[in-house]
């Protein structure tokens, strides 16, 4: 009688695991873009009650009523409550499968988040919009769907499947390169960027909510100078989220460069550098046109939505940078469970175990 198939159980869980990680996060991109429609089209008093919808509970609001704005805010009520129930079982899934601790609480973050988020929108409509709550409202979606994209990179096959050793390889010796898991600079530069994202993202969640979108009319000028030549506080907080998308496209660029110069072989850092150099141009594109078209609603939904995406690209950078901090996700029993059924692969993740 044969030995059974070397194809071990958790090899195909961890696969599933992994998309459905990335399930969760693309469902997020959707409660983003549904959460910008409502602030776009000014729906966020449209259903005036919560938790419940004109006295209905809200699964149970007949679709007959969803007509005009009703529509844009119980469908994001829905569809945060959709992600809610994924987010538990994601948490879950990571709680009961073989993964890191720091993993498991990772995902217990995201659940407390996506909590802590769905409160934030009912204060957010049980006190009518307050700037200060709605703006915090879109910080924290940012901070979910970067845990969500974190915990789909940590899961994935080829984070998993390389160990760490921190050591350039003989050929970026030569060149005078450092390894992704020791470039000390690379680690600098793309934590700056992304902590420069995020805060330009809080400028522009403050700026849509406060009502300064076009407190300056027109662009790229402003008020026909490249300085305002008077101010109000909406004037300041457009001003300065235009002054931060020059600082961000600088240090987008940058980024990119550095890893272009430095690490032009290292696949899993190339490509999201050039999804980011894409996105800012798309994202600096739908700024504009926001301004010229007077926030048209798509246009202006989708520039929530590739700030979004530029921040989490510029996340998967920073913590493939910081890859040597995580070498419980490189060896022992995670990584040789979890990888393909590959003698070659077996041995590097013993090997690693055992150094």
């Amino acid at each position: 009688m044969g030995s059974p198939t070397r194809l071990p159980t958790p090899n195909l869980a961890a696969l599933m695991l992994h998309k459905f990680a990335k399930f969760v996060a693309a469902c997020t991109v959707l409660l983003i873009l549904a959460g910008s429609l409502v602030t776009s089209n000014g729906a966020g008093l449209s259903v005036p009650d919560w938790p419940t919808s004109y006295g209905w509970n809200m699964f149970t609001f007949p679709p007959s009523l969803w007509v005009a704005n009703v529509l844009y805010e119980h469908g994001h009520r829905l569809i945060a409550s959709g992600v809610g129930v994924l987010t538990i079982i994601l948490a879950l899934c990571l709680w009961l499968a073989d993964t890191p601790r720091w993993l498991k609480w990772l995902g217990a973050a995201a659940l407390a988040t996506i909590v802590a988020q769905g409160l934030l929108g009912g204060v957010t409509v049980l006190f009518l919009l307050p700037p200060a709550v709605s703006t915090a409202h879109a910080a924290l979606a940012e901070v979910f769907f970067c845990l969500t994209v974190a915990i789909a990179l940590f899961t994935s096959p080829g984070w998993r499947g390389q160990a760490a050793t921190g050591s350039a390889t003989t050929e970026q010796a030569t060149a005078g390169q450092a390894a992704p898991a020791t470039d000390l600079r690379l680690r600098r530069i793309a934590t700056l960027t992304t902590v420069l994202v995020f805060g330009q993202i809080l400028l522009g969640a403050t700026m849509r909510h406060v009502g300064a979108g076009l407190a300056i009319p027109d662009f790229p000028l402003m008020f026909g100078h490249v300085v305002p030549d008077h101010w109000s506080p909406g004037i300041a907080i457009n001003f300065s989220h235009r002054a931060g998308a020059v600082v961000v496209a600088t240090a987008v660029l940058s980024t990119a460069v550095y890893i272009w110069r430095k690490h032009t072989d290292r696949v899993e850092l190339a490509q999201p550098a050039l999804l980011s150099m894409i996105l800012i141009v798309f994202q600096i594109t739908l700024g504009a046109l926001t301004v010229l078209t007077r926030r048209q609603v798509w246009i202006n939904s989708l520039h929530v939505v590739f700030g979004a995406l530029l921040l989490t690209a510029s996340l998967v950078i920073t913590l493939r940078s910081w890859r040597a901090r995580f070498p419980d996700l490189a060896r022992g029993r995670w990584a040789a469970a979890t990888t393909a059924a590959s003698p070659v692969t077996a041995a590097v993740a013993n090997d690693g175990a055992r150094a």
